[in-house]
């Protein structure tokens, strides 16, 4: 495969997955809260789009549908975590362990095939665009979307108080603010984004997987540490935009490694070291930027001096 196909196939899965990327930062960066959940919501989107589209739910509707299933995930994580005061981290598997019996009721079986028939994605293949060029176009229109949307909220009233509450919990609380549904809102929203993205790549492979969780949250977490690496302290727009490109640079490395003939049963391990990179770089960074800064100023001492 050439240096251009790898990279438009990894431009189209990039964008896809870029919005799981983006629903694991609003748990991780804004409320601060590590959530599993996305293991369970992602597989959940998917397994609830396939269903609705092979049984002649229009495209659109059925990927809405998915969406709207992911909130629901967020709010009984949400819910277990501010009203029962089960700690985040175990709330999140909690309901990943309950979303794997509930998707396999939803599906009826460990995988459904969506070969032939219509997805969000076919119109434009009609009209002309190879699939890759269609997935990029209808994928990095919703993706935008969704940013827009997320941008304008975090404007409003409610989503300044979502940061708030994700910044300092107990001064928002002094302050008026109902941090409990706050949060609450931030599961929901993340978990959408996540089910979101699990119906449009199911879509876009062909099939929804019971199985297609596992692992998930590894590619959000490494999308969101190569866009701070890329930026960061940028205002929020900037940054999910970044989460963007960083969701494709992923992609693309992992497209790298699988091109070198890794085994199909390596491939979680070649995920795994692409993460410790990833999650490396801050620090190799920071270090580079101290040498540099320690070099400039004894540089500029000894010139004082002469």
């Amino acid at each position: 495969m050439n240096v251009i196909t790898l990279l438009l196939s990894a431009t189209s899965q990039g964008i896809l997955w870029s919005l799981l990327a983006i629903g694991v930062y609003m748990t991780f960066r804004i409320l601060d809260i590590a959530d599993l959940t996305a293991e369970g919501s992602f597989p959940l989107g998917g397994g609830i789009a396939a269903v609705a589209i092979i049984n002649g739910i229009h495209p659109a509707l059925a990927t809405l549908l998915a969406f709207g299933g992911g909130m629901l995930a967020g709010l009984v994580t949400g819910i277990l975590n501010t009203k029962f005061k089960i700690p985040a981290l175990l709330a999140g598997i909690i309901t990943m362990t309950g979303l794997y019996s509930v998707t396999s009721r939803v599906m009826g079986a460990p995988n459904i095939a969506l070969l032939g028939e219509n997805t969000v994605f076919t119109a434009t293949q009609t009209m002309g665009l190879s699939k890759n060029n269609a997935v990029i176009l209808i994928g990095l229109l919703i993706t935008l979307l969704v940013i827009f949307l997320l941008v304008l909220f975090f404007q409003t009233e409610i989503g300044l108080a979502v940061r708030a509450t994700g910044d300092n919990p107990d001064m928002s609380e002094a302050n008026g603010i109902k941090t409990e549904n706050m949060k609450l809102l931030g599961y929901m929203i993340s978990n959408g984004s996540i089910a979101l993205s699990g119906a449009l790549l199911a879509q876009n492979n062909g099939f929804a997987d019971l199985n297609s969780g596992v692992g998930t949250i590894v590619i959000g977490l490494a999308s969101i540490i190569i866009a701070e690496v890329l930026l960061h302290n940028k205002p929020i727009w900037v940054r999910l935009i970044t989460i963007v490109a960083g969701a494709i640079i992923y992609r693309f490395i992992l497209a790298l490694v699988f091109e070198m003939n890794v085994e199909p049963t390596d491939s979680k391990l070649a995920s795994a070291i692409v993460l410790v990179i990833c999650l490396s770089l801050p620090q190799i960074r920071s270090k580079f930027t101290f040498k540099t800064k320690k070099g400039a100023n004894v540089h500029a001492t000894s010139s004082k001096n002469q």
